[in-house]
């Protein structure tokens, strides 16, 4: 029985640390998306196109 409480306090330290990384990671910006702005005006005209081309197939 001791080993459930031991390995319960274990898991819930290691949940911690990794809750607690995640937030110190989320904090100084490590899943701020600094790419895809720069990029998404060149899929967007691809959709347009696309959407077009399903108009006049109708």
């Amino acid at each position: 029985m001791s080993v459930i409480y031991l390995l319960l306090t274990l898991s819930i330290l290691v949940a911690i640390i990794f809750f607690i990384a995640f937030i110190y990671s989320v904090k100084k910006g490590q899943y701020d998306d600094s790419y895809t702005p720069s990029v998404r005006m060149l899929f967007d005209d691809e959709l347009v196109i696309n959407k077009t081309k399903k108009l006049t197939k109708d």
